[in-house]
């Protein structure tokens, strides 16, 4: 209950009015959930249809109203014909994708009888609303929280507790000094790419990739942490995304609880890979449009997530997955992916399919002078020692896990393990930036 009255609280915190969407989409959830398991199963589909539309309704109108009008008029026009239909000024409510995802995907679970409709209001409720990770995911399945907020907890987990201050110190440190550190230089020359030089715009562009990273992971970590601090275990979200070998793998890697959800909810269902060549591809493109879709109403995102469906299908074609391309190989591939993804994230980033097109035909323009415009030298030093501490992290827990200074058996490298970051935090962490990127989403 306590934990419940928190969450609401501190989600009231953004715009008041806003709890009553996250309410309605916990009220029809529960109960679509509770009439399905009781009714046939003809009388439960209908329930099902009906429960998903409910759900669905309030994301579709406040998220997609505006560009889906856009489209219409742009359409009618085009036609000849004179059609306008003023766009809402409405605010999209915060973190409403994932809860709703999250809905979703409870409410196909209890359909498909992979799990029981919780009988409890108030423990649906926290399940939809459990404050750590409301805003930004991870999106968790009931089967893994509910039992964890129905477990009696009669004493404080001290060595739970020190793993989530672990995972909160170093989930600061990415969103802090690494992710809003870059943030300075990639907000200035990305939104005014037309003023600087390709090669700049380039450095801005790869720095993105990392800023982006940073800032979701980091912020993944930090709800992970929290959740563990009080006894429970949230969803994986990340698994160093930029060591992988190819598009698909990185999806392995990357936004851990969204692509589990696409794969589960939307993947398998189409068909999966139980089926034909031809729609194999299908399944997998429309997957990943799906996925730039829920990521916002923009055709920069629909393009991201294509990009990504189309990259691995050529890779399902050439067959990827199954060569064996050595030490060499292996890292030339992992550069390979990581350029065909920062290439993704320009669409990703840019506000206009135009801007994003035209930010890579900078970038390529090889007429345009080759200066370059760096941040400061202070803040050009933060960034490449963030980067370096970042990279050296990730690179000893992918390739050396038995090297790890956070959890070394020895308690004097734990803890100047520990005060080393945590000053690293104090003296060099961008405070006061905006809200993380993915709450955007």
């Amino acid at each position: 209950m306590y934990l419940l009255a928190t969450s609401y609280l501190l989600y009231v915190q953004w715009k008041p009015i806003s709890i009553l969407v996250l309410l309605g989409i916990t009220i029809v959830a529960y109960y679509t959930a509770i009439c399905i398991d009781k009714e046939k199963k003809k009388t439960s589909k209908k329930m099902l249809y009906a429960g998903v539309l409910l759900v669905l309704a309030p994301l579709l109108f406040f998220k997609y109203f505006n560009f889906a009008n856009d489209i219409l008029e742009s359409i009618l026009q085009q036609l000849g014909l004179k059609f306008q239909l003023h766009g809402l000024n409405w605010f999209v409510p915060i973190g409403i994708s994932f809860y709703t995802f999250q809905a979703l995907g409870y409410i196909w679970d209890v359909y498909y009888k992979k799990q029981k409709a919780e009988k409890n209001f108030l423990t649906f409720a926290l399940f939809l609303s459990f404050f750590p990770s409301i805003i930004s995911g991870p999106i968790n399945k009931a089967s893994i929280i509910i039992p964890q907020i129905k477990k009696i907890r009669p004493y404080f987990d001290y060595s739970k507790a020190v793993d989530g201050l672990k995972l909160l110190l170093w989930g600061m440190f990415m969103k802090v000094v690494v992710a809003d550190r870059i943030a300075l230089y990639v907000d200035v020359v990305l939104p005014n790419y037309e003023n600087y030089t390709g090669i700049t715009c380039l450095i801005a562009s790869l720095l993105y990739s990392i800023q982006i990273y940073s800032d979701f992971a980091g912020y993944s970590l930090m709800a992970i942490g929290v959740g563990k601090t009080l006894g429970f275990e949230l969803t994986e979200n990340f698994r160093r995304p930029y060591f992988a070998y190819s598009v698909t793998e990185f999806w392995h890697r990357w936004h851990i609880s969204l692509s589990t959800w696409l794969k589960d909810y939307i993947y398998i269902p189409l068909g999966g890979s139980r089926c034909g060549k031809l729609k194999n591809y299908w399944n997998i493109f429309i997957t990943f449009l799906v996925s730039g879709i829920w990521h916002g109403a923009n055709w920069t995102f629909i393009v991201w997530g294509a990009i990504h469906g189309f990259c691995q299908i050529i890779e399902k074609m050439l067959g990827e997955q199954k060569c064996n391309y050595g030490l060499l190989g292996k890292i030339l591939k992992i550069i390979l992916t990581f350029f065909i993804i920062n290439f993704a994230w320009i669409f990703f980033r840019m506000p206009t399919l135009q801007d994003a097109i035209s930010l890579v035909t900078r970038i390529f323009d090889v007429s345009l002078p080759r200066t370059i415009f760096l941040p400061n030298n202070s803040d050009l030093l933060f960034i490449i020692m963030s980067i370096a501490l970042l990279f050296s992290k990730d690179y000893l827990d992918e390739f050396k896990p038995n090297i790890s200074f956070f959890n070394n058996k020895k308690r004097i490298i734990r803890w100047t393990s520990y005060m080393i970051i945590f000053v690293i935090i104090m003296l060099t962490g961008v405070f006061g930036a905006d809200q993380f990127i993915y709450a955007n989403f």
